[in-house]
């Protein structure tokens, strides 16, 4: 009997039969063959590998040989076919994966390669990876699970446990932590929020402090909101103050420095209240594209607000320097100039501050007056926040989503994102004092579209609704149960009398769960990002500078098993971004592919809600309109935000600004690409 075999790189592994079987099955599935044939097919296979090759060893394409001639013995024309395209095409990936330099034992995808090895593979003085992706998972696993060794825990079985969830694309973490653990910089954080006062000296620190922590690969947030406005006096000199919307145009230009020497780009949030006398020139501060380009901006509304604008009354403008008003304006005009200008160019998004406060876990130690720069973590001055996602889409056993699989994997997301706070180099030491104080993680997911086709749930249901809350409500409860388990052998956060937890049982974390737009790492995991639906079945993609096809992998399973699957398909689906209008594709499958502008805004804010009502930080959701949506649709979804108490909304209509993140197909680019899919 063989008992071993040489794979493509040379190296020698266990020879394993049922790789053989799964490789015909799935031949035979995507042909519309009888599976069940599979054990007899591949019984004659391995009998032939035996007789040809004796005790010696057979390399893999000594065997898929034997496969194909098996197969077609058996009369398994068009499966015979089938499997020669399919090998002809692992090749060409491979060829292309080499092209990168990047050893792949993990056979993700060619997009996936491609943005870890420009992005997170550690690199030499020349720019190429020095470490494949399993190497870089397994730095980042023995450099988190050293942690334990700290609470007289064994590092070995948690170093385990957090490599296998992150190579089988079950769990990652946020992308500092993937390029940075175990590497001499060791800043880990996705998240900052940094406080600015009304004083040229706390200006300048917080902007010296956000460059050490852009060029660690993290983001930052500000409230500019104690600045004092244009025009008002400055007694040291006599001048006139510039107002906050100067000094963030100061942050955004050393954004712009900074990234070019960074891993990734710095993303910053600016938020105004909407009671400062420079709120009408914040609003208005990103109505000319290119202005303000590495910052999102959202305005912090309170309840009040809300109220007189839904009632057309009059507000204050505030002087945050004497806390006086200095004039009254109508609500309603400001909340319709917020609605025209997120309808125009996507900006502002709004975050609902009472909501965020009355949520605050630690109030005691003050209101939170920011977020991160995509909303999902609101955060006290100086606090950081560690982030990571479960990949629902691998969280399957047998053909059914898993409750237990799940709870599997939260068990293990949690306990690496406590140790991650531990392994953590901070980059200020009132960061470390706050981020070890309360501890905070945010535990979300990615991959909840796909989760949903592969159960063959429709996005805009009201079973894709219930399924939401139900799966919410199950992340919320065992990710703090076992933060309490944490808590009882590790000791609960030091701030925990300050909290709203100083009654109850111990508690590790401050905050355990977070929903984060995971646009690169749902790259990585081959998935659907965070909660949001599909944008497209197949669509461009714009990242680090380079314009990559994505096509969901579930869809080209099914339309190969199916056999409608085709390039020119494909190409007709990026072009057109819906499935709606394509003939030769059943109808049935349509329904389970709805995308983001096909979904009702008032859906997408139904599921944003849903989960929020779960979860302890934010959620970052963009409620996408169609380009031909109207203003009282957009000031609609607005009102619908806060009466469905969503910590904060960011709403895009497609193509308001004429460069974006995603885009459907471009007909000259896919041209370029030889009239089919372009994968690059």
């Amino acid at each position: 009997m063989i008992k071993s075999i040489i794979k493509r790189d040379g190296s020698i592994v266990e020879f394993n039969p049922e790789k053989i079987y799964q490789a015909i099955e799935k031949a035979l599935l995507a042909t519309n063959e009888d599976p069940a044939l599979a054990r007899k097919i591949g019984d004659e296979v391995i009998t032939e590998i035996v007789q040809k090759f004796g005790t010696f060893k057979p390399n893999v394409e000594d065997i898929q040989d034997i496969v194909e001639q098996t197969l077609i013995k058996n009369g398994k024309f068009n499966t015979a076919r089938a499997y020669i395209v399919y090998r002809q095409l692992r090749t060409e990936i491979r060829n292309k994966k080499a092209i990168l330099g990047v050893k792949d034992h993990l056979k993700l995808s060619l997009n996936s390669l491609r943005v870890l090895s420009e992005r997170y593979l550690l690199q030499d003085s020349k720019g190429k990876p020095v470490e494949s992706p399993a190497e870089m998972f397994r730095r980042v696993a023995k450099s988190i699970a050293a942690v334990d060794a700290n609470y007289n825990e064994d590092p070995k079985k948690a170093e385990e446990d957090f490599y296998r969830v992150m190579a089988d694309l079950e769990f990652l973490p946020n992308s500092p932590t993937l390029m940075n653990a175990g590497c001499p910089l060791g800043q880990l954080s996705a998240c900052f929020v940094l406080p600015i006062e009304d004083s040229l000296v706390s200006i300048f620190e917080t902007l010296k402090n956000t460059a050490l922590i852009h060029q660690s690969g993290g983001g930052t947030g500000f409230s500019f909101s104690r600045i004092r406005p244009k025009g008002d006096m400055v007694r040291s000199t006599m001048g006139i103050a510039s107002g906050p919307l100067s000094f963030m145009k100061i942050f955004d230009c050393a954004t712009e420095v900074i990234k070019q020497g960074g891993k990734r780009r710095g993303a910053n949030m600016g938020i105004l209240s909407i009671n400062h006398p420079d709120i009408l020139d914040f609003i208005r501060a990103k109505e000319k594209e290119g202005e303000l380009k590495n910052f999102n901006i959202s305005v912090a509304v309170t309840d009040e607000f809300m109220n007189r604008a839904i009632n057309n009354q009059g507000y204050d403008l505030i002087n945050p320097r004497t806390n006086k008003p200095v004039r009254n304006i109508n609500a309603r005009d400001v909340f319709d100039m917020i609605v025209f200008n997120a309808w125009k160019t996507g900006d502002p998004g709004m975050i609902f501050i009472d909501e965020i406060n009355r949520r605050n876990p630690t109030p005691e130690l003050g209101n939170i007056e920011s977020t991160n720069p995509c909303g999902e973590v609101p955060l006290l001055p100086y606090e950081s926040c560690n982030l990571g996602s479960i990949n629902l889409a691998r969280m399957f056993v047998d053909g059914r989503f898993s409750y237990e699989k799940l709870k599997k994997t939260i068990e293990i997301a949690i306990h690496f994102l406590d140790n991650v706070i531990d392994a953590n180099k901070y980059p200020l030491p009132e960061i470390e004092k706050m981020t070890k104080g309360n501890r905070k993680i945010g535990l979300g997911v990615m991959g909840f579209a796909d989760c949903l086709i592969k159960m063959g749930i429709p996005y805009d249901s009201d079973e894709a609704l219930n399924f939401a809350d139900e799966l919410a409500s199950f992340i919320q409860n065992e990710a703090r149960r076992f933060s309490r388990i944490l808590g009882e052998r590790r000791g609960s956060f030091p701030n925990i009398e300050k909290s709203i937890f100083k009654n109850s049982q111990p508690m590790r974390n401050a905050t355990v769960t977070s929903i984060a737009p995971t646009g690169s790492i749902s790259l990585i995991a081959d998935t659907s990002s965070g909660i949001e639906p599909l944008f497209s079945v197949g669509y461009l993609r714009n990242v680090l500078d380079t314009t990559i096809v994505v096509v969901n992998p579930i869809f080209e399973e099914i339309a190969r098993s199916k056999g409608f699957y085709s390039p020119d398909l494909i190409s007709e689906i990026v072009r057109e971004g819906s499935l709606k209008r394509i003939k030769g594709i059943p109808d049935d499958i349509k329904r389970i592919f709805p995308i983001a502008h096909e979904i009702m805004p008032e859906i997408h804010l139904k599921m944003q809600a849903v989960f929020q009502k779960y979860v302890d930080n934010a959620v970052s959701k963009t409620i996408n309109l169609p380009e031909d949506a109207t203003l009282e649709q957009t000031r609609a979804a607005f009102l619908l935000a806060h009466k469905l108490r969503c910590k904060g909304i960011t709403i895009y209509r497609y193509k308001s600004k004429r460069s974006q993140v995603l885009e459907f197909g471009d007909i000259e680019f896919l041209k370029s690409c030889g009239g089919g899919v372009c994968e690059i």
